[in-house]
């Protein structure tokens, strides 16, 4: 805190800063081939990171009352639970079984 009372905000630019070393960091974990569980662990980790500073800095999260962090932070805690709870569903190859591949194109023109 300022010696006159006032609560010190951030620097908006710095907080900017970290955000676009985060972005480019995701756009480096989302080029490599990785396995998709990883890739996906280190993107929505990544995710968190990014909306806890916008949340934090520019939405004034962090100057609040601990009553209105609980509220916005409870959804974030069930969003971030039901991603990974999905996330075997989702990645698991049995969710394609039974799907009939397309059968093979014959071309006809090359006589």
């Amino acid at each position: 805190m300022a010696g006159n009372g006032h609560k010190e905000h951030p620097k908006y630019m710095n907080i900017f800063y970290w955000l676009a070393a985060l972005t480019v960091i995701e756009i480096g974990v989302a080029i490599p081939e990785y396995s998709i569980v990883l890739k996906a662990i280190l993107l929505i980790g990544l995710a968190c990171g990014k909306a806890i500073l916008v949340a934090n800095y520019f939405m004034h999260l962090k100057f609040e009352r601990k009553t209105l962090v609980a509220i916005v932070l409870t959804p974030f805690i069930i969003c971030v639970f039901l991603v990974f709870a999905l996330m075997p569903d989702l990645t698991s190859d049995a969710r394609h079984e039974g799907i009939e591949k397309p059968a093979e194109v014959v071309d006809t023109s090359a006589h």
